[in-house]
């Protein structure tokens, strides 16, 4: 029998961790997989064939998008001839709504299957990207619960597949053996600094994330820092970022490659920008503080176009204020350590939020690499 063929395209550090976690559901069900397209190192290590980067695709908001749009258009007419001549049994969009979507409709009108892993956010703004949905797949694969119902009342095929994140988080962690694997002090308070994947990101919030933990730590001279690039370029551009900082002396702040969910499981507190790693904190029970900057372009044109008064996917999982959020101006450096030292010093809040965690966590674990695989498959024509 010849091979299952996919083509996947996903578009950030996430977007690769999710697919990869996909493929591995995929090989567990069948012998013969093959899979190319858009991917990142944890798809390559499941023996995906990339014929780009995602690194190519990580760039978010109007500013950033519209400097990168003619090479972003080249790339997906370039994919598109490239998956109409390799012919996939399924075409997985992950994520990256923005480049799929387009690709998706002209696929589907050429006659390929569609399938897409993970909804855009039509629950948080633009919802009228539900009907650009319609006629892009032929079935939406759901990470949240509440989405079942949205995709039901718009007459899309769409079945909820659980999160892989809260199936490839531990259930329980420990945060001395993390510290001692990570080279910190284990018995020392510690506090997480996630500014995001993307470069993007990192220009526009690493500089007052590494600020904001020397205000905490002129407050609290005990503390000790972690924060995790993700990819060797963004290492070196926070290390030199680093290096130019007027730092206090004696400020503990290590920095490390990757290895963002060891971070994640040594950390008392942490600081995280917007997106998939504030679901990646509260899946292992940890206090955060969310923020988020961009260019002031994009976040003028995007401020009037959500639907709900939060951005952090714990709080809208929840649908409660149950972290702090700080945007644009709002996150400065003594405003983010404030709030972190007050989660740091309330241990019957940190129960709280710990016990509000576990809740979702067992939500979204559904061993959602199989259930994705099942749906594909039966979309390719195997069971």
């Amino acid at each position: 029998m010849s091979a299952r063929r996919f083509v996947m395209v996903a578009g950030e550090t996430s977007g690769d961790l999710l697919a990869a976690d996909v493929l591995d559901g995929l090989h567990a069900r069948v012998t013969d997989v093959a899979a190319a397209g858009i991917g990142g190192r944890a798809m390559a290590e499941r023996g995906f064939e990339q014929w780009w980067s995602t690194d190519e695709l990580s760039v978010r908001g109007y500013v950033e998008v519209l400097r990168a749009y003619p090479r972003l258009l080249r790339m997906r007419s370039q994919l598109f001839e490239r998956v109409l001549q390799w012919r996939p049994d399924v075409f997985v969009g992950v994520d990256a709504p923005d480049f799929n979507l387009e690709l998706e409709v002209r696929l589907r009108q050429r006659g390929v299957k569609v399938a897409h892993f993970i909804s855009p956010s039509i629950w948080a703004w633009r919802r009228e990207r539900i009907h650009r949905i319609r006629e892009a797949v032929d079935h939406m694969l759901l990470v949240f619960p509440f989405e079942r119902e949205i995709y039901r009342e718009a007459g899309i095929p769409a079945t909820y597949v659980g999160h892989p994140l809260a199936d490839r988080i531990p259930m329980q962690t420990d945060a001395r053996a993390a510290r001692t694997a990570l080279a910190l002090d284990p018995d020392r308070a510690t506090v997480a600094l996630l500014p995001g994947s993307r470069p993007s990101e990192v220009h526009y919030m690493g500089r007052v994330f590494v600020e904001t933990a020397a205000w905490m730590h002129g407050r609290r001279g005990d503390l000790q820092f972690v924060l995790p690039a993700a990819g060797a370029a963004l290492f070196e551009r926070l290390q030199a970022m680093i290096a130019d900082l007027p730092l206090p002396p004696g400020l503990r702040l290590t920095l490390v490659q990757g290895r963002s969910h060891e971070v994640l499981a040594a950390a008392d507190v942490v600081l995280v920008a917007s997106g998939t790693a504030t679901l990646e904190t509260a899946l292992f029970r940890r206090p955060m503080v969310v923020a988020y900057r961009m260019a002031w372009l994009t976040y003028r044109l995007m401020r009037n176009k959500g639907y709900l008064p939060w951005i952090g996917l714990p709080n809208i999982l929840a649908h409660a204020s149950l972290v702090p959020e700080f945007i644009q101006d709002a996150a400065q450096p003594d405003a983010m350590g404030a709030a972190l030292l007050a989660q740091l010093d309330d241990a019957p809040l940190r129960a709280r939020l710990a016990e509000r965690f576990e809740a979702m966590h067992h939500e979204l674990r559904c061993d959602c690499p199989q259930r994705a695989a099942e749906v594909l498959l039966s979309m390719g024509g195997a069971q």
